[in-house]
C-alpha cells in the first residue's frame, strides 16, 4: 500500500530516524555480543605470535632430519625399517624427553580408537565377519585375523649405538634423554622396526587385485616422527584417533626404499638414482617428459601389463631426497603405468615435475587428465598463495573413492568402469580429488597448520581453493564445495547434531559438511559478498606468506584476514566458526511513500481516485440500481451547497495557497519536491539468528531491476529486527532478499515480498522402478566398440 508523507520536514529528517535501529523487540536480542570483538575467545598476542596475526620476535620451530632405510616386503605386506633422527631444539625450553609418533598403533586390537568405536550387534543377524572386525571399524581397514598390527619397535639407541629407555603410550611413544636437551642443541638417535600393512583404508595401505594377484602399495604414516613441540602446547601429543589427522614438523630427509625388482615406486621428494633404477628406455623418456609439456609416459601400459604376469627375480633399491617437508610417503607396485612432464608452471624459469602412476584399472581417464591436473593445481595455488617451492608433485591412483595427501605425493580415487566408460561424475570427482589432495601441498604441508587439533585449517581453506581451481579448470566444473546453497541442508539440521567449526578434530559431528563444506562455504562468502575479491585475495594471500613453512593457529588466520583487509570480521568468525546459527533473513513488510507535493493539480486528482477506488464496494455496486430512489434524489428541496460541492475541484485559492508555499522551499527541497521519488520502507526479521549482509533486489514496473547492498553491520543495535528505507525514482513491483544465493538462507520462501507462490514439488507415479544409469558413455557406446581402457592414447608415449 502506498501512503503520501504530508509533511515535506519528515522526507528529511524521517529518513534518517526511520533508517536507525527500533528499540530491541526480541527476547534473544544478542546484538552487542555478536558485534563485540573476539576479545578473550582469542588468546593473548605474545612475542610468539602478535596481534596482527604475524610470527612474532621469538617465534620458533624445532625442526628433525631423518636417513631411513626401509623395505617393502610384498611376499607378506610387512613394512621393515631402521632410521636415524636428528632432533633439533630450537625453542626457549629444556626438553627431559622427546616424544614420537607411532601411528600405526591405530590398527592394534586395544587401541583407544578402536575401544571407543560405538558399534551394535544387529537382532536381524550379524556375520562373523562383522563380529571379528568390530574392533577395527574406526579405521575402516580390512584386518587379516592371522596378523598382529601396529609399530612393532624392536631397538631405541644411541648415536654411540646405546638403548635408550622408552615408553610406549598408544600411538605415542616418550624417549627419556641421557640429558636434558637445551636451547641450541641437538640429538641423534635411532629406531628399529616393523608392522603388517593393512589393506588401503583411505590413508594408506594396499589394495589388492585378485585378478592378476597384485597389490598397490601406498605408504603413509609409516615411521617413527617426532612430534611437535611449540610455544602453542608445548608437546602435541594428542593419541591418533583416525580423524583428526597430523600434527608435523619440517625436515630433511634421505630415504632408501627397498621394493621388488619389478615394481615401481613413487616417493615424497626427487629420486637420485633414477639411472640405475629404470631401464635405459625409460629413463631415456623421463628425459623427454622433462622438456615436454604435455605428459609423456614414463611406463607404458603394455610394460605394466606385462610386469603383472612376471614375476620379481630381486629386489631393487630406489634414493629418495626430500628438504624442507613435514613428512614423508611413497608408492610401489609393479601395476604401475606413469606419465611425467616436468615445466614452467609459473614462467619464472623454474620447472617442475608433474607425474602420476596408476593401474591399467585407472585408464582412461587417468593418462588423459591426472598429470594435467597436477600442474593446473600448482599454478591455480600458487597465484593465490606463494609458488610451489618443491620440485615435483604426484598424483597416484588409489581405489575408486576418496584421497589423501602427503608432501609431493598424494594418494587419490576415481575409477572408470571395467568397460573403460565412466559418467560425468566420475570424471569430475577424480579431477576435483586430484586438485584437492595436490592442492593440500599448500594448507598444510607448506602452510603447516595443525590438523589433530583443527581439521578446518587444511581442510577448509582447501576445499575453498579447489572450488577455485576448478572454476579454473572448467567453467562449468560441477563443484562440490563453495557455493552457500550446498551447506544449506546441513545449517537447517537439527542443531543438536551440529559442532562449531571451531571444534577439535576429533570431536566433530558431520564431519565433512563442518571441516569441508562450510569453512569453504564461509570464505567464499567473505570473497564474494563481505569484503570483495580484491581485499580478500590480497589478505588471503598474505596469511600464506606469513605462514609457510610455519605452524599457524585459528587466531593467526583470523587476525591476518583483518589486518591485511581492514576489515573487522570479529562479528563473521563468531557466527561461522564459533556458532552452529544458521542464516534466515524475513522480509516481513514493505510500506510504500511518496511525497504529497502540495500542488492541488496533483494531490486532488489523486485524492479523487483513491476516493473512486474506495467506493467500488459490493454494497455502492448492488446500490447503484436504486440510487434514484432515495430521498434527496427524488426530493431537490433535501439538497444543499454540500450536495452541489466538489471537494476535488481545484480553486485559486488552492493555486495561490500552492504559490505561496513554493516560495518557501530552498533549491534543495525543490528537488526533492519534484522527484518524484518512491520512499518504501523495508522490515526485515533475523530468524536464524546468524547475522548476515542483506542483498535485496528490486523489480521495477518497467521491467527493469536493481540490487541494494547493506553490510552486516546493520543488525548491530538490533539483530532480532531492523527497519531500512529505500528511495527509488521508479515503482517497485517485486522485492527479493538475496537473489543471488549469497548468504546461504535456509529459507527462500520468505526472501520474497510480495509472497511468490510456491512452486510445486515433482513426484514420481511409480512406488518402485529402477534407477537410469548415470554412464550414458556406456549406454551410447556401440555393441561392436572395444572397450575403452587401452593404453596409448598419449601421443608421446
Amino acid at each position: 500500500m502506498r501512503m503520501r508523507i504530508s509533511v515535506l520536514i519528515a522526507v528529511f529528517v524521517g529518513l534518517s530516524a526511520i533508517s536507525r535501529a527500533q528499540a530491541p523487540s526480541s527476547p534473544n536480542y544478542k546484538a552487542n555480543d555478536r558485534f563485540e570483538q573476539l576479545g578473550p575467545q582469542l588468546p593473548t598476542p605474545n612475542t610468539f605470535r602478535t596481534a596482527s596475526g604475524s610470527p612474532g620476535r621469538d617465534f620458533f620451530q624445532n625442526r628433525a632430519d631423518y636417513d631411513i632405510k626401509v623395505e617393502l616386503d610384498d611376499a607378506n605386506q610387512k613394512i621393515i625399517g631402521s632410521e636415524t633422527i636428528t632432533y633439533f631444539n630450537n625453542s626457549p625450553d629444556e626438553l627431559k624427553y622427546i616424544w614420537l609418533q607411532l601411528d600405526q598403533n591405530l590398527f592394534e586390537k586395544n587401541s583407544t580408537a578402536n575401544l571407543t568405536t560405538q558399534s551394535v550387534v544387529s537382532g536381524n543377524g550379524t556375520s562373523l565377519a562383522r563380529l571379528h572386525n568390530l574392533n577395527n571399524a574406526e579405521s575402516g581397514a580390512q584386518i587379516n585375523p592371522q596378523k598382529e598390527y601396529g609399530h612393532k619397535i624392536t631397538a631405541v639407541r644411541n648415536a654411540a649405538g646405546k638403548p635408550l629407555k622408552y615408553t610406549i603410550n598408544g600411538t605415542m611413544m616418550r624417549i627419556d634423554l641421557p640429558t636434558p636437551l637445551k636451547t641450541g642443541q641437538n640429538f641423534s638417535f635411532g629406531v628399529d622396526w616393523n608392522y603388517n600393512i593393512t589393506a588401503y583404508y583411505g590413508r594408506s595401505g594396499y589394495e589388492y587385485f585378485p585378478e592378476d594377484g597384485n597389490r598397490n602399495y601406498f605408504i603413509a604414516h609409516w615411521f617413527p616422527r617426532l612430534c611437535a613441540y611449540d610455544d602453542v602446547n608445548g608437546w602435541q601429543n594428542k593419541q591418533f584417533l583416525g580423524q583428526g589427522e597430523f600434527t608435523l614438523i619440517f625436515g630433511n630427509y634421505k630415504v632408501a626404499i627397498t621394493a621388488p625388482n619389478d615394481h615401481i615406486v613413487g616417493s615424497t621428494g626427487e629420486c637420485l638414482n633414477y639411472k640405475q633404477v629404470l631401464t635405459p628406455t625409460q629413463f631415456q623418456r623421463l628425459q623427454k617428459a622433462s622438456t615436454s609439456k604435455t605428459p609423456v609416459k614414463i611406463v607404458t601400459q603394455a610394460e605394466a601389463e606385462a610386469a603383472e604376469k612376471g614375476k620379481p627375480t630381486g629386489k631393487k633399491t630406489w634414493i629418495y631426497k626430500a628438504d624442507n617437508v613435514r613428512d614423508f610417503a611413497f608408492a610401489s607396485s609393479r601395476k604401475f603405468i606413469w606419465d611425467a612432464m616436468q615445466t614452467d608452471v609459473y614462467g619464472d624459469g623454474k620447472k617442475i615435475w608433474s607425474m602420476s602412476f596408476y593401474p591399467k584399472e585407472g585408464n582412461p581417464l587417468w593418462e588423459q587428465y591426472s598429470t594435467r591436473a597436477v600442474e593446473h593445481t600448482l599454478k591455480s595455488y600458487g597465484n593465490r598463495t606463494f609458488k610451489y617451492p618443491y620440485p615435483v608433485a604426484i598424483s597416484c591412483h588409489a581405489t575408486r573413492y576418496g584421497g589423501m595427501e602427503y608432501p609431493m605425493i598424494s594418494f587419490n580415487g576415481g575409477r572408470p568402469e571395467p568397460d573403460g566408460t565412466y559418467s560425468e561424475a566420475t570424471k569430475a570427482g577424480m579431477i576435483g580429488v586430484i586438485i584437492h589432495e595436490v592442492g593440500h601441498n599448500f594448507f598444510p604441508m607448506i602452510v603447516n597448520s595443525d590438523e589433530r587439533q583443527w581439521t578446518w585449517m587444511d581442510e577448509g581453506l582447501n576445499s575453498f581453493c579447489q572450488y577455485l581451481a576448478e572454476k579454473e579448470w572448467d567453467y562449468n566444473f560441477p563443484s562440490g564445495y563453495g557455493e552457500p546453497y550446498q551447506i544449506i541442508d546441513y545449517m537447517k539440521s537439527d542443531p543438536a547434531l551440529l559442532s562449531p567449526i571451531m571444534t577439535s578434530s576429533d570431536n566433530i559431528l558431520q564431519f565433512g559438511p563442518n571441516a569441508y563444506d562450510k569453512p569453504a562455504v564461509a570464505l567464499n562468502i567473505l570473497r564474494e559478498t563481505v569484503m570483495g575479491r580484491e581485499l580478500f585475495d590480497y589478505a588471503f594471500k598474505e596469511y600464506a606468506n606469513r605462514w609457510k613453512f610455519k605452524n599457524p593457529t585459528p587466531a593467526d588466520f583470523f587476525r591476518t584476514m583483518e589486518d591485511a583487509s581492514g576489515v573487522d570480521l570479529d562479528w563473521f568468525w563468531k557466527g561461522w566458526f564459533y556458532g552452529v546459527e544458521p542464516v534466515d533473513q524475513d522480509l516481513v513488510e514493505v510500506n510504500w511513500f511518496t511525497v504529497n507535493t502540495q500542488n492541488p493539480e496533483v494531490e486532488k486528482a489523486l485524492a479523487r481516485a483513491e476516493a473512486e477506488a474506495k467506493a467500488k464496494t459490493m454494497s455502492k455496486i448492488r446500490d447503484a440500481a436504486t440510487k434514484d430512489q432515495t430521498v434527496v434524489a427524488q426530493d431537490s428541496t433535501m439538497k444543499d451547497f454540500y450536495n452541489r460541492y466538489d471537494p476535488y475541484t481545484v480553486t485559486d485559492a488552492d493555486r495561490q495557497r500552492y504559490q505561496a508555499y513554493l516560495a518557501t522551499l530552498s533549491e534543495e527541497e525543490r528537488k526533492l519536491l519534484e522527484s518524484k521519488n518512491n520512499f518504501y520502507t523495508l522490515t526485515l526479521k533475523n530468524k536464524g539468528g546468524l547475522p548476515m549482509p542483506v542483498i535485496v533486489r528490486m523489480q521495477f514496473e518497467d521491467g527493469t531491476d536493481s540490487v541494494a547492498r547493506f553490510p552486516a553491520e546493520i543488525w548491530r543495535f538490533n539483530d532480532a529486527q531492523i527497519q531500512k528505507v529505500i528511495a527509488t525514482s521508479k515503482r517497485v513491483v517485486q522485492w527479493t532478499l538475496d537473489p543471488f544465493q549469497e548468504i546461504a538462507d535456509i529459507d527462500t520462501d520468505n526472501n520474497a515480498f510480495p509472497r511468490q507462490a510456491q512452486q510445486p514439488t515433482r513426484f514420481q507415479l511409480f512406488r518402485q522402478q529402477s534407477r537410469r544409469s548415470s554412464n550414458p558413455m556406456q549406454e551410447q557406446r556401440p555393441a561392436t566398440q572395444p572397450p575403452a581402457r587401452q593404453g596409448g592414447a598419449n601421443k608421446n608415449e
